[in-house]
């Protein structure tokens, strides 16, 4: 699994004008099912978010996690983090999961990060989804399990 992780002051999505997601202080998380990932990827991907400390400390330090500042996550998924722009100007997306399985492991990950105690809400799936959000610091962080 892919994820792209932005330390947020708050960010929300919209699907046909309608919120449907939103969190306060915390994090937006970017997710991606890759072919071959299954429940293990998710499981190891939403133990490390849940302790990622890239919150700021007494001392100005990255050094708590969204847990210890008891924020939230808006989690949204994102298929084209599985881009593929190898060869020519258009990307490729074959590498990202079949929707199907896609929609699983998007709707097993947000659960299993909740699971880690962190408050969770979610995009909708295959939606055409409107992001807003505030990056704080900004604090931008890639990762794959």
């Amino acid at each position: 699994m892919r994820a792209l992780i932005q330390r947020v002051a708050h960010a929300s999505v919209t699907v046909d004008g309608e919120r449907i997601g939103q969190t306060g202080p915390g994090l937006l998380i970017l997710i991606c099912a890759m072919a071959g990932d299954g429940e293990a990827q998710a499981d190891q991907l939403a133990a490390k978010i849940a302790r990622l400390r890239i919150f700021k400390d007494e001392a100005g330090k990255m050094n708590r996690s969204v847990l210890d500042i008891g924020g939230g996550a808006l989690v949204v998924s994102q298929f084209t983090l599985a881009a593929d722009t190898s060869r020519g100007n258009r990307p490729g997306f074959s590498a990202a999961a079949a929707p199907a399985e896609g929609a699983r492991l998007y709707e097993y990950f947000a659960a299993r990060l909740a699971a880690q105690g962190v408050p969770v809400e979610t995009g909708r799936f295959g939606a055409d989804m409107k992001v807003e959000l505030l990056n704080d610091g900004p604090v931008t962080i890639w990762m794959e399990a």
